[in-house]
This record gives structure tokens, sequence and C-alpha cells, in this order.
């Protein structure tokens, strides 16, 4: 019997038909962690370009995007998307990744999915062989900001956020990434 406390979670890679199914949980799971400190208006504009099924087919197919989806008996349960590319000048290292979205349904958050999909990211970027993993984190969000500390991020600048006609301020958070980041 399976304790409830303590769920199987189980990590897949993303895969070309997983568009839909992104657009609506990443939808879903903004919506729940930033729709009571925002206006309808603004998150109604950021939802309409970030979480389209459009974008996120593109997201899927871009050479340097992984999305890893955590799942339970089946069910998705959190998300989060990786990626290669430009970098804001205070990231360090010779091969960055960045954590571009993690998010865990409100339902299962405290119950494993994060350390979850963070260890798979640690391992993603250990994997590609990335010297660094970064993010960027609403300077307003302190349970997620606690929890990445937790995982050894630190805080290295900031940098503006756009939500819909608001301009919000995120923290740069980065850690290195290591041989003991691989199971």
């Amino acid at each position: 019997m399976e304790d409830l406390d303590n769920p199987r979670i189980a990590i897949r890679r993303a895969t070309a038909t997983d568009g839909t199914l992104l657009a609506e949980f990443g939808a879903r799971t903004f919506r729940e962690a930033f729709a009571a400190e925002n206006t309808p208006e603004n998150m109604q504009a950021y939802l309409r370009g970030a979480f389209s099924p459009d974008l996120q087919q593109a997201e899927l197919a871009e050479q340097g995007s992984v999305f890893l989806v955590a799942e339970v008996e089946g069910s998705t349960v959190g998300y989060a998307h990786l990626r290669g590319g430009e970098i804001p000048g205070r990231i360090t290292g010779m091969r960055p990744v960045e954590i571009v979205r993690f998010y865990a349904a409100n339902e299962w958050i405290g119950k494993g999915v994060g350390p979850a999909l963070m260890l798979a990211c640690l391992e993603e970027a250990a994997r590609q062989g990335c010297d660094v993993i970064w993010l960027d984190v609403w300077s307003n969000n302190p349970r997620a900001i606690s929890f990445y500390r937790k995982w050894g991020f630190r805080i290295v600048g900031t940098q503006p956020f756009r939500l819909g006609d608001e301009v919000q301020t995120d923290l740069l958070m980065q850690r290195e990434v290591d041989d003991s980041d691989t199971t």
C-alpha cells in the first residue's frame, strides 16, 4: 500500500505531444502562485502570452530546451523547464543552464514534488555538462526563495519582470553544478 504522505513521484521528460498539458498546467500553477498578489488584467495578459499551446509546442521543439514533468499515478503534479541560451550579466559559469519555470500544483506543495523536480533539474544540468544552474524568482515570493536557498542557490542580482502593465523585480539566483548532483 502506498504511503499517502510520501507518494511515488515519477519524473519524465516531456514529449512533443505534451504542449497542451504544459500550457494548461503551467497557466493553472502560475495563477495559483501569483493571482492573489496581482490584478486579474495583468494575470490574463501574462497567461495569454506565456502559456498558449502553440508557444509550449515551440518551446518543446527548441534546441536545448528540456521539460521535466512530475507525476503521481499518471497525474501531473509539477514541472520544470530548463534551457541554455542568453544569460544575464551577473550569472557566472562557462556552461550555465536556466530553470525557466518550476511549479507544483498547490495541493502537492510540501509533499516532495519540489525536491524531486530539483534533483531531476540538477541531474539534467550535470548530464549536459553545465557548471552553473540559475533561475529568477519574484522578490515577493519568500517561500520559493527559501526553497531555492535550501538547495544551495544564492542571490547574485536582480532583473525586471513584466506582468501585464506592471514591472516587478525578480531575484537572480544561481548555484554551481557538481559531481554530487548526479545519482
